[in-house]
């Protein structure tokens, strides 16, 4: 993969592969990993240098790395959530860059059943959405559309199985 794959290009849209022009720009990968282990997570929050752990406020190391800049949470289950990658493969990269910390410090882990649990994208379609009528359309059984809770439409699609948040952006 080239770095205009993985980072995601700029340049114009090829029509035959999206005929519609519009192409949705990754934000964040959420991936999943079993490091087939328990985990002493202060042992791992006082020998890694890029962890944090406070057990009161939440029962997960947090551990940052700068390349891929990803966000791991640590459980003492063996279990792993990474979040932050802008790639798939990023995402796995940084998954296995994580365990590989923690087999530094002694832990047996292993890096089984990665699983890609959410993927963020964004794409401006280049015209205006009234939310309010697309809400009372014919799609309306596929729809949750609440303003006072969240800003967003949601577009529950069942086949195939994803949810599309619709919003609106202001630019003033």
């Amino acid at each position: 993969m080239s770095d205009d794959e993985l980072q995601g290009s700029t340049d114009q849209v090829d029509l035959t592969n999206h005929p519609s022009g519009l192409v949705p720009t990754l934000q964040n990968i959420v991936s999943t990993v079993n490091l087939d282990c328990k985990l002493d997570l202060k042992e791992i929050a006082l020998k890694a240098r890029n962890a944090e752990f406070n057990p009161k406020r939440f029962a997960a190391v947090i551990m940052r790395i700068r390349e891929p800049k990803t966000t791991a949470l640590i459980f003492a289950s063996g279990r792993m959530v990474c979040t932050g990658a802008k790639t798939e493969c990023f995402s796995k990269l940084a998954a296995r860059k994580y365990a590989r910390i923690v087999q530094k410090l002694g832990f047996d882990a292993r890096f089984k059943d990665f699983k890609i649990q959410n993927i963020v994208a964004s794409c401006d379609v280049k015209f205006p959405i009234r939310l309010e009528i697309l809400a009372v359309s014919n799609h309306s059984d596929f729809l949750s559309y609440e303003p006072e809770m969240f800003p967003g439409l949601i577009y529950r699609m069942r086949e195939p199985n994803q949810s599309p948040l619709v919003s609106t952006s202001l630019i003033l």
